[in-house]
């Protein structure tokens, strides 16, 4: 029990010290999907880590995702402490949370391993796809890391294999051991990777300077803003209807307030940079007051997010 409690209060650090927006809303999830959730989100970031690893070469950054990929696949805690250690010496990032992760990738994996097969199969298939496909990515790129996608096909092939893969993963978590939401299935697969399409075209908007000065456009040159902005809007709108077919089904409040909590963060973050330019961002206390409202409108039995077309 001291050991299950150790490796609970582990993997809550490492979810602190890796995101904010996630960090806020995993911990609403019930169990068992809380611990699942936990588990696949830090399996995301190691990958994310090496595909944004710019200070390594080229063919390092893709053969380090080859290789987590492989782990994933045939899984061993003494293979993955020496990798853990290689990559640590190697120093894929500056950034403190994500180097503490890249150490402790032999812990993780036995929190996956000791997941229930139902919750491992989905989270492993979908985070190697997500592995290969960031891979595809980092192999247009140049030596120093420069990326230029080409147009809004390209864009969105991006943010399938990084997002979007997230939020169909995400969906079958939801409907393990949970009857209830089988009739919503229909509604939600395809809704699923426009969510996560949505909640990354998202940060790109934002990201697009600090993004550029790293060498990463995300946005053609020859590609319209507008034309971005208006296809976040329509998938927000996805993710939105995506939201109100759980609660018809009768999600619990924890898996409503985990998926309604970055749809509206995004929300307040896509109108504050159309109307104020890249880099603007929601305060803090903007984000207590949505989190609050939020609440009180699951509390109240109101519909978790607000109306897709008016956003009263």
């Amino acid at each position: 029990m001291a050991d299950q409690s150790e490796a609970t209060e582990k993997l809550e650090r490492l979810l602190v010290e890796t995101s904010r927006t996630f960090a806020l809303s995993i911990p609403r999830l019930p169990e068992p999907t809380r611990r699942e959730v936990t588990v696949a989100y830090l399996l995301f970031r190691i990958a994310d880590t090496f595909e944004d690893a710019t200070q390594w070469p080229r063919a390092a950054r893709i053969d380090a995702l080859h290789e987590f990929g492989a782990l994933l696949t045939h899984p061993s805690l003494p293979e993955a402490r020496g990798l853990a250690e290689r990559w640590a010496a190697a120093r894929p990032t500056s950034h403190a949370g994500y180097m503490t992760l890249v150490s402790e990738i032999p812990a993780v994996l036995e929190d996956f391993l000791s997941l229930d097969a139902s919750a491992r199969a989905p989270i492993r298939d979908h985070v190697l796809r997500s592995v290969e496909g960031m891979a595809s990515f980092v192999a247009k790129s140049d030596e120093r890391g420069a990326l230029v996608l080409s147009g809004m096909a390209e864009l969105r092939d991006y943010c399938y294999a990084v997002a979007g893969l997230v939020g169909e993963m995400l969906t079958e978590l939801f409907l393990v051991n949970r009857p209830a939401l089988s009739a919503a299935a229909a509604e939600l697969r395809p809704r699923a990777k426009l969510f996560g399409e949505g909640l990354q075209l998202v940060n790109i908007l934002k990201d697009t300077e600090e993004d550029a000065a790293e060498g990463r456009r995300y946005i053609a040159p020859d590609l319209p803003r507008a034309d971005v902005f208006a296809l976040a809007r329509r998938d927000l709108e996805a993710a939105s209807e995506y939201i109100l077919s759980l609660q018809s089904a009768g999600a619990a409040r924890g898996i409503l307030a985990f998926t309604a909590l970055p749809v509206e963060l995004a929300w307040a973050t896509l109108e504050r940079v159309e109307a104020q330019g890249p880099g603007s961002k929601v305060t803090r206390l903007e984000v207590a007051s949505i989190v609050a409202k939020l609440e009180a409108r699951l509390l109240a039995g109101r519909p978790a997010v607000r109306n897709v077309i008016t956003r009263r």
